[in-house]
């Protein structure tokens, strides 16, 4: 039916023979290669498809090697190492099943051994985890060394082997070769993450010291329940854990002019006295009027080294016709649609659109299911709590009959009544 091209159904028909001729490893191989190639023309989506395969040729070869494997519990860690950065594979297995692997990349480790990356992971990883009775790992491990680890510090007696044979060894070259996926994977995103950044220096004329940018939007329904969010993008990465929501009141409903001067000054007030990272770098969902607020905040609280970005909607609110306006320029930056740069920006505003919308959704939700319950006579605080517990929801309590939220604790027949009659 035409939906692939006839090379590309015999380069699938090839990778299948291959992998059935338990070639596994050669297939991973060339997918890898075509997924640097890919990532390297900027054919993003074509590159993620080569991953999901790679990911899932390795589940399948994983399934494959469970049932040779006699220990109940055991873990095994293998740790590989390519251009400064270390990946280590962690494949677990309980009560003889297999339960899957994770891939961990240790920061900082730059000019340590590998023994050591291994021993620090060890040490770190059980705080918090269940200790099997055997980790198997590289030769290069100190064995007596991390059984004696475990003895002082949580008096289990663990089995180390860093020599491992039989069975043990097929999966401990399977654990390597994760790693390895996972580590060129991660080198390749990153790769292409840098040119991102570079490009959108590139844009703006950034230093070379640029790194932070934060982004905000406001999200709203014809005034209810106004949301501000901010999101972060530092060290070549969003930065998920700095995400902040801000509860926009007191304004006249849907003034996202008053919302926009509110969040940012509650936001970098602190900044301005030294509290907290100053960005580099702001970005403004909106055109020159959202700017300009943004400019008035940012000269009033003095922190006049930061670059402010208003990212305008194009024509038809069409994605890729988005127009840049820059504090220091009369024009708005018009930037092809293929720029990688440009890409990360969308990326950016996009995110922090997400996030301002699920907010206020949540906070709308809230807010509805509060007071369409608070307003029949007779509700207290205790008795919507009843409800809500009972239900697990202001729909079903809506849906309910009369004999139903009579069994709620608290509710008697003429309350229920009412209730009922509220919502019909």
């Amino acid at each position: 039916v035409d939906l692939i091209t006839e090379d590309a159904y015999k380069n699938d028909i090839k990778h299948a023979s291959l992998f059935l001729d338990g070639k596994d490893s050669e297939v991973i191989s060339q997918l890898t290669h075509q997924m640097s190639e890919a990532a390297a023309s900027h054919a993003y989506e074509q590159a993620a498809l080569y991953r999901d395969r790679i990911q899932s040729l390795r589940q399948v070869r994983t399934k494959q090697f469970v049932s040779d494997f006699s220990a109940s519990d055991a873990d095994i860690i293998a740790c590989v190492e390519e251009a400064g950065e270390y990946c280590l594979n962690l494949v677990m297995i309980r009560a003889g099943r297999h339960l899957g692997d994770k891939s961990f990349f240790p920061k900082n480790a730059a000019d340590i051994e590998t023994q050591d990356v291994i021993e620090t992971f060890v040490a770190q990883y059980y705080t918090n985890q269940t200790i099997p009775k055997l980790i198997v790992t590289q030769q290069h491990v100190n064995q007596s060394l991390l059984s004696e680890f475990f003895r002082l510090n949580y008096d289990i007696e663990v089995k180390v082997i860093n020599k491992a044979i039989g069975d043990k060894r097929v999966w401990l070259t399977m654990a390597q070769k994760n790693a390895q996926i996972a580590l060129k994977q991660k080198l390749m995103q990153s790769e292409s993450q840098e040119n991102r950044v570079e490009a959108l220096k590139a844009i703006f004329n950034l230093p070379e010291s640029f790194s932070r940018i934060e982004c905000f939007d406001i999200s709203h329904t014809m005034g209810e329940g106004t949301v501000a969010s901010c999101v972060v993008f530092d060290k070549g990465n969003l930065q998920n854990k700095e995400y902040r929501r801000f509860n926009i009141d007191g304004i006249t409903p849907g003034d996202d002019y008053a919302a926009m001067r509110e969040v940012l000054t509650r936001r970098y007030k602190k900044i301005a006295t030294g509290e907290g990272i100053k960005p580099d770098l702001i970005f403004i969902d909106g055109g020159k009027g959202q700017l300009n607020i943004a400019i008035e905040v940012i000269q009033e609280l003095g922190l006049n080294d930061i670059l402010l970005v208003g990212i305008a909607k194009g024509e038809g609110r069409k994605p890729g016709l988005e127009q840049l306006f820059v504090e220091s320029k009369d024009q708005p930056i018009i930037v092809k649609k293929d720029n990688v740069g440009f890409h990360l920006i969308q990326q950016i505003r996009d995110e922090a659109h997400r996030f301002a919308i699920s907010g206020h959704r949540a906070k709308r939700a809230k807010k509805r299911i509060t007071s369409s319950l608070e307003d029949i006579e007779g509700i207290g605080a205790q008795k919507r709590k009843n409800l809500l517990v009972y239900f697990g929801g202001i729909e079903r309590i809506k849906n309910a009959s009369i004999e139903e939220i009579i069994m709620v604790d608290g509710i008697d027949k003429k309350l229920a009544e009412k209730i009922y009659d509220y919502f019909h």
